[in-house]
């Protein structure tokens, strides 16, 4: 048995831990079978508790960019755990990492670090509704922004792959000033403003999506939806969680050339630590307590090893933008050899990629929004999901996430994933 010690672990989580997980899609319940415990990770892999390595490509959902436990991260971190693991109190290292994002990044005159991506978006609702004085936010179906009860209304990620999207416990008053519009359709976005004159506080959305599989924005859509905003004084806010300093060091606005006015990050920006941000032009983020109205708190908000494990990775990243480059390409390989084996193989599917981030949806279907993604041949994609892993490849264990590529992907990797491929049979 592969995974004898994996089968056992989970078995004893399960007694202790809602699902034996401490986050949904980890259960493996949407592709089914027992889920792989892993016990270290070096570089491109990861190791699970029965021995077996697996070349990565969730990248702990991607904030690994430079894959697993970088020796320069490691360093810095071991000398900040010596300084003290949190303190209560503000430090200098908060600063230099909020002034080292704002001098780097379009449009963010000011930014307050919380601990997750979920918090971060949570946070960004709330100032803009308190800013604006308005109750009401347009999210897109399939966009996940954590879960906080204004987003769990049709949402992608684990609220889809467990077939669930509106959550028990999601209160009838939360949902109702939640409004949904489809992603890439310009008219629906139009529809819900003329609804709702005047009411909207915010649009969210991700400028990338990954939560129900890479989505690109058709030409002129994000262009269109920030004139939308202004001309409503609506705010539009960019969950950048996964594509800050992933798509570009600048993000997906500087990837696709348009300013939001909040912008939320997380996953890079900690290295790997548990953390989040939101920031955005400075008379939105003065409306903050301390000198604003809108009350937002954290105990652990800029922990000092999150901090110090984030600016690392960002000043690696600054100091080396070819790696950009680098991994786009990596990225741009494996989707144009994964595709053609795929179709030597009679196999109908389509491939998404944006930079780092790429998707493989089986079915004859192009993916432009969620009901496209749903529609995708899932089973096809499950049997291929469990068909690498026993090769030593592990991907999303979901048909509607992103793959994240890391710096350490290399060509023995990349060759390694392209033999699983080809032995893949439907």
């Amino acid at each position: 048995m592969l995974y004898k010690r994996s089968s056992a672990l989970f078995h004893e989580a399960q007694n202790y831990i809602p699902g034996g997980v401490n986050s949904p899609v980890r259960a493996f319940k949407s592709v089914g079978g027992t889920p792989v415990f892993m016990k270290k990770a070096l570089g491109a892999y990861l190791y699970d508790e029965d021995g077996r390595s697996y070349v990565d490509y969730i990248n702990s959902w991607g904030p690994m960019i430079l894959g697993h436990t970088h020796p320069v991260v490691l360093e810095a971190v071991s000398q900040q755990l010596e300084k003290g693991f949190s303190f209560g109190t503000p430090t200098e290292l908060e600063t230099e990492i909020a002034k080292f994002i704002i001098e780097r990044v379009p449009n963010v005159d000011k930014i307050r670090m919380v601990n997750s991506g979920t918090e971060a978006c949570m946070s960004a609702i709330r100032l803009a509704r308190g800013y604006t004085n308005r109750d009401k936010i347009i999210k897109f179906e399939g966009c996940y922004h954590g879960h906080s009860d204004s987003f769990l209304i049709k949402a992608g990620s684990g609220a889809a792959t467990f077939g669930n999207p509106n959550s028990p416990g999601v209160t009838q008053g939360t949902a109702k000033d939640t409004l949904l519009a489809r992603f890439n359709d310009l008219a629906s976005i139009q529809e819900l403003f003329h609804a709702n004159q005047g009411e909207i506080a915010a649009v969210i959305l991700e400028p990338i999506p990954g939560n129900m599989g890479c989505i690109l924005p058709d030409e002129g859509f994000m262009q269109e939806l920030r004139k939308i905003c202004t001309e409503n004084e609506t705010l539009l806010i960019f969950d950048e969680v996964m594509t800050g300093f992933r798509l570009d060091f600048g993000g997906a606005q500087k990837a696709l050339n348009i300013d939001a006015d909040l912008v939320t990050y997380g996953k890079i920006i900690g290295g790997g630590f548990p953390v989040g941000a939101f920031g955005g032009r400075k008379e939105i983020m003065d409306y903050l307590a301390p000198m604003g109205p809108v009350y937002q708190a954290g105990t652990l908000s800029g922990n000092p090893i999150a901090m110090r494990a984030g600016l690392t990775t960002l000043t690696i990243l600054d100091q080396d933008r070819d790696l950009y480059n680098r991994i786009n390409t990596t990225t741009k390989i494996l989707h144009e050899e994964i595709s053609t084996i795929l179709s030597n193989k009679g196999i109908a599917h389509s491939i998404n990629r944006f930079g780092s981030m790429v998707s493989v949806f089986f079915g004859d279907k192009t993916i432009r929004n969620f009901d496209d993604a749903q529609q995708a041949d899932h089973a096809t994609f499950n049997q291929f999901f469990h068909h690498m892993l026993t090769e030593g490849i592990y991907l999303a264990p979901s048909g509607y996430e992103t793959w994240f590529i890391s710096d350490s992907i290399q060509n023995i990797e990349i060759e390694k994933t392209l033999e699983a491929v080809e032995k893949f049979k439907k």
